[in-house]
């Protein structure tokens, strides 16, 4: 037990040493020393309490120190503990400084905690970026359809980079003005043989106003022939007033074939109340024989009448046949 002992000591002394050399980065202030950097050791240890990386701190304050970037150590902490990339900050100060675009440390900051790449938009700023808009499918005065693609070169704007709308409004903005100045066309050829009316129309609108870039130029990179939306759309019309048309007609129809009906059923009851005054008429005949009302040589002249009407009738329809006098002839 007692060979043990130092074994333990030894041990216990490694791991008190590696614990040490933790919460006190001793390499790491010698490193800062010498980069020009001053930082305190102690001020290091308070970093490892407060759970903020002290080789990024230091490794940050060594690249903005030798770049000529003016920043603290607290300032850098107070940065990384609100949710910051503090290399990304550092790095987009750097290049702003090399670039001389004016770019404060809070200005970074800001717009690093607001979510955007500040670095990218440094770069961006320096180096423009061309956009491919969709294709867009606009419709001239002529009706034939037109669609287009367009390429957008921007800059990053540095002073609304908080705030201002992002790539997806400046496509929907160019997207607007694309379909706007092809509706406003009067023939689709005018387009197809000037496509920079096009983006000159578009760039007079200030698409830019109120983004985080600023719109440099408008290309148009293809327009196409699409279909003939006036054509088709007349078509459809065409139809929907044939349809109109055919149901209108078949509502007049259906109004005929009632009045028919009706005329029909008029007609037939018309024809049962002749049929029902014929039957009573021997009736009658009878009643005035009776009552002494109707001599006999009445009867005889009523029957001569009638076959003179038939006659009369079978000579002016000599096709139908039938008729003839139905009493005695002539006196």
């Amino acid at each position: 037990m007692e060979n043990l002992t130092p074994i333990f000591l030894i041990a216990g002394g490694i791991i008190l040493l590696i614990i040490f050399l933790y919460f006190v980065p001793i390499s790491l202030w010698i490193t800062a020393l010498f980069s020009g950097v001053k930082v305190g050791l102690l001020e290091l240890v308070f970093m490892r309490i407060r759970k903020v990386p002290p080789s990024l701190i230091v490794n940050s304050m060594i690249n903005a120190t030798k770049a000529g970037i003016d920043v603290t150590t607290t300032e850098l902490e107070t940065h990384y503990l609100a949710g910051g990339n503090v290399p990304n900050v550092i790095k987009a100060l750097i290049s702003a400084d090399k670039a001389n675009i004016p770019l404060s440390f809070k200005q970074a900051t800001a717009i690093d905690l607001a979510g955007r790449n500040v670095f990218e938009a440094v770069t961006t700023s320096v180096n423009p970026k061309v956009i491919n808009t969709p294709n867009v499918a606009a419709v001239a005065q002529d009706g034939i359809q037109l669609i287009a693609k367009a390429r957008v070169t921007v800059r990053a704007n540095i002073m609304q980079l908080v705030g201002g709308a992002g790539e997806e409004t400046i496509l929907a903005r160019v997207g607007e003005g694309i379909v706007t100045s092809i509706g406003s066309s009067g023939s689709h050829k005018v387009v197809l043989e000037n496509p920079d009316i096009i983006s000159k129309l578009v760039l007079q609108k200030g698409l830019d106003a109120g983004t985080a870039y600023e719109i440099l130029s408008i290309d148009i990179a293809d327009v196409d022939v699409g279909e003939n939306i006036g054509a088709k759309l007349q078509i459809d019309q065409a139809n929907a007033d044939l349809k109109v048309a055919e149901a209108k007609a078949e509502e007049r129809r259906a109004m005929a074939v009632a009045v028919e009906q009706e005329m029909k059923a008029k007609a037939q009851e018309a024809r049962a109340n002749v049929i029902q005054a014929e039957v009573e008429v021997p009736q009658a005949i009878a009643a005035a024989f009776r009552s002494g009302n109707l001599g006999i040589m009445d009867y005889y002249r009523m029957q001569n009448i009638q076959s003179d009407t038939d006659m009369r009738n079978n000579i002016a329809n000599p096709g139908q046949g039938g008729g003839g006098s139905s009493g005695r002839p002539k006196e």
